[in-house]
């Protein structure tokens, strides 16, 4: 097969018609050479056996170092680049350990099932090239997948299990006293693609883990000790040979996208320290990373042409020229327009390939993910369009050609996305789409800034007292909860110090509720349900949302968070699966589905929300130059008040119709400055607006935060308001989106004057005349952005940065 030319493709596309300038940058990274290292420990004969077979005869330096890291007793975390091996870096010691020790298990970690059942066939292979020569190396998957009837032989005979952190959290913790066997003799524990555990799932997962080692810790008792009175207390019947004589400390392995804080971020989610492995010594080809910025309609109103449109031209241009290709979009929806607008533009030229590309993203039912991922790595499938349920590492075979429509939000997420491009050492192309929003804008004008860009910071706050709350009820009935002190069995188990500072605060909440009770020396689980089956993980809130469609006896198309069913299926919504349209027809928060019917329409829809901050304490203060800065604990109070609809061509807004949706309320943390009390009379003395000065500022400033923090807009919202009620003063609020925060406004409160200077940079350096979703537009403004002033904004931002 003839290898793909990046370079001469970009080419073709400079001369070709239409061709308006949209390459705005090229650049490209020379192949890179292996680099070997040697492992400090002797492998078991079958394991060796077992890596020649997988063509790893000699390792690469990361992975030499992160095996003999792991078989010293080391917690390791593998930070490097997509498609450098670090499946090995587990799959060798695990195998190791399983080769020398008959009863050893292994627990592994993955975010989503697909990846679980991908990782599955890659462990078969390697056991395959062992030989035989280990006892019963036997896996399984264990998901919400697994048919009930498999799960008891699971329990007994698996030596390694593949999960996520949904079944070990309602499944297994709960289970324990089941999984005796297992967790005695549990040696590793593997978080796969650590990097996706952060924000509000990544705090619960830290939680979820912290369980874990509770759990893995009531298995190692001193001598002669068993541990029946502990299941006793709880009413739980356990087995009388459950007495228990091994060791269940185990070493804990995590891999990772590249990140600034891997060491950091293994602790938080684990609350252990690791040795960070990021010295990648695998080998690539040539490859090339473009940019390209869709041309402008209307230069005054910097209206560009549609990026969905342009990506849509591009992936069908690449798949009708036989160049298998991934489009990352950022939005389900965004994902199914791309795949029908390319269908329609393939009819035209190759109606052959029509069928040859399919949608793919999280919300299918399993065999259909598992249908796309077989028929895209056998190569029926030439290209796909994708959310990031595609980034991470299943393997789809060989690509060529990646496209990212959008900054994907992370510099982590964007390297993960492009190199999803790349068959071993062949040449892979990338290409980034900029959309019309202040941070894809910054870059498409600052490419050096977006290429060279140092790896942002993972955040996660396992301290949240909110998730805490919906976690330690989980804790106490798995095991009861103890506080060492002087005499007394609770000597030696500190869930304080595991659950951190929020732990207090969680737990008198959790006693005054009636949820906990204190019985003088630890804390049981007061109620007989099952806590773990009200808290998901996915979803700050914990509900599921289903949508049912109406034309098929209202079977579930796919299931939402709770917390997101008022954005994406509000009455009127267009909702779409497989490129197909359905309309929203009804809609029930009481019984938490909604109902859609299959609809012919060539529009979809954005709904706009309406927000409200109070104050409900100041944590800490900035004195700047030019005014001062708080970070605190604010309620917020947000509706869905309408929603507009959009021509699916052009994005053109076709209308506008309101909604009365239910009220959401929560208390998160926020960042918010004063507005200096002079500004109102210098900007009406210069001709300009105030209320739309600070309404662009707040705007364009949550636009541009995800440049400092590792987050997307949508988990930002944001209040600017001439006299809060708090305050008496001007103010603008930027706020997590999640209950608790995050660390998101934190992180925007410790670099505020950056992100104002980079926020002054976005709307200096748009063209348009009044502004525009470049700058200081919004798309999910309720007020229908007005009113807004984008010279009055930079005034502001001059006088606050004393320029």
């Amino acid at each position: 097969m003839k290898t793909f030319e990046p370079a001469v493709y970009l080419d073709g596309l400079r001369r070709g018609r239409g061709y308006a300038d949209q390459l705005v940058h090229v650049q490209t990274t020379p192949a890179r050479p292996p680099r070997f290292g040697t492992l400090r420990t002797r492998l078991s004969p079958p394991v060796v056996r077992a890596l020649a077979a997988a063509g790893a005869e000699r390792l690469y330096t990361h992975q030499a170092e992160a095996i003999s890291a792991a078989l010293a007793g080391q917690n390791v975390v593998v930070a490097t680049s997509t498609a450098s091996g670090k499946t090995l870096c587990f799959n060798a010691p695990v195998l190791e350990v399983l080769a020398r020790d008959p009863l050893a298990r292994a627990l592994y970690l993955y975010p989503t099932k697909a990846l679980a059942q991908d990782q599955l066939g890659k462990w078969q292979a390697l056991v395959r090239g062992a030989g035989g020569g280990i006892i019963n190396p036997q896996a399984a998957t264990y998901d919400g997948d697994t048919p009930q009837a498999a799960r008891a032989r699971i329990r007994k005979t698996a030596r390694v299990l593949l999960t996520n952190p949904d079944m070990l959290h309602t499944g297994i913790l709960p289970n324990h006293p089941l999984w005796a066997e297992f967790f005695r003799h549990l040696k590793y524990v593997i978080i796969d693609e650590a990097h996706t555990y952060r924000g509000v799932f990544g705090s619960q997962v830290a939680c979820v883990l912290r369980r874990l080692r509770r759990v893995c810790g009531l298995y190692r008792v001193a001598e002669g000790r068993t541990t029946n009175d502990e299941f006793s207390e709880r009413g739980v019947s356990t087995p009388s040979s459950f007495g228990i004589r091994h060791s269940s400390s185990p070493v804990f392995i995590a891999t990772s996208a590249t990140i600034a804080n891997p060491a950091e971020h293994f602790e938080l989610l684990t609350g252990l320290p690791a040795t960070v492995i990021s010295d990648d010594g695998s080998p690539h080809g040539p490859r090339t990373f473009a940019l390209w910025n869709p041309p402008f309609i209307d230069r005054a109103r910097a209206t560009r042409r549609s990026a969905n449109h342009e990506a849509s031209e591009l992936f069908s241009g690449l798949v009708g020229g036989g160049v298998r290709t991934i489009a990352f979009a950022r939005a389900r929806v965004v994902a199914e327009l791309l795949l029908r607008y390319a269908r329609q533009q393939l009819r035209t030229g190759h109606p052959e390939l029509v069928e040859r590309i399919a949608a793919y993203r999280a919300g299918y039912l399993p065999e259909e993910r598992r249908r796309i991922e077989r028929e895209l790595f056998g190569g029926r499938l030439l290209g796909v369009t994708a959310t990031t349920a595609l980034e991470l590492g299943i393997d789809v075979g060989g690509l060529d050609a990646a496209l990212l429509v959008g900054y994907p939000g992370t510099v982590a997420s964007l390297w993960q996305q492009a190199g999803r491009a790349g068959r071993g050492e062949d040449p892979a192309l990338a290409v980034l789409i900029g959309l019309d929003n202040p941070l894809d804008q910054f870059y498409m004008r600052h490419p050096a800034d977006l290429l060279g860009r140092p790896h942002e910071n993972a955040l996660l706050d396992p301290d949240n007292i909110y998730i805490l709350q919906r976690h330690l009820p989980c804790a106490a009935h798995e095991v009861p909860l103890r506080v060492p002190h002087e005499e007394g069995r609770g000597a030696g188990q500190d869930d304080e110090a595991l659950f951190g500072p929020g732990f207090v605060d969680a737990m008198v909440a959790l006693e005054n509720a009636g949820t906990l009770r204190y019985t003088g020396e630890q804390w049981v689980y007061a109620r007989r349900d099952y806590p773990a089956q009200d808290v998901s993980l996915r979803d700050a809130e914990g509900d599921r949302f289903a949508v049912l469609d109406a034309s098929n006896n209202f079977r579930m198309l796919e299931e939402l968070s709770a917390s997101t069913a008022p954005f994406r299926v509000h009455p009127g919504a267009i909702y779409l699966h497989q490129g197909e349209s359905y309309l929203v027809t009804e809609y029930s928060h009481d019984l938490r589905h909604a109902i859609v019917t299959p609809v012919a329409a060539e529009h979809y829809t954005q709904p706009r929300e309406l927000n409200d901050v109070r104050i409900v304490r100041s944590i800490r203060h900035r004195e700047l130059p030019t005014t001062t800065a708080y970070l605190g604990r604010v309620r917020v109070r947000s509706q869905v008040i309408g929603y507009r609809r959009l021509q699916q061509s052009s994005e053109a807004v076709l209308g506008e119709e309101p909604l009365d949706m239910p009220l959401t309320e929560y208390e998160t943390v926020a960042l918010w400055w004063d507005v200096p009390p002079e500004y109102p009379a210098e900007l009406a003395a210069r001709g300009l607006d105030f209320l739309g000065g600070i309404h662009a500022v707040e705007h364009a400033a949550i636009g541009i935060l995800p440049l400092f923090a590792m987050c997307d807009r949508w988990d930002i919202g944001g209040l600017s308001t001439p006299r809060h009620p708090d305050t008496e003063t001007a103010q603008i609020f930027i706020y997590d989106g999640f209950p608790g925060g995050v660390g998101i406004a934190e992180k925007g409160f410790a670099l505020l004057p950056e992100l104002w200077a980079a926020t002054l940079d976005v709307i200096r350096g748009c063209p348009c005349a009044d502004g525009c979703p470049s700058c200081v537009q919004s798309p999910k403004c309720g007020n229908n952005n007005q009113p807004l002033d984008k010279r009055a904004a930079a005034f502001i931002l001059q006088r606050l940065l004393k320029q």
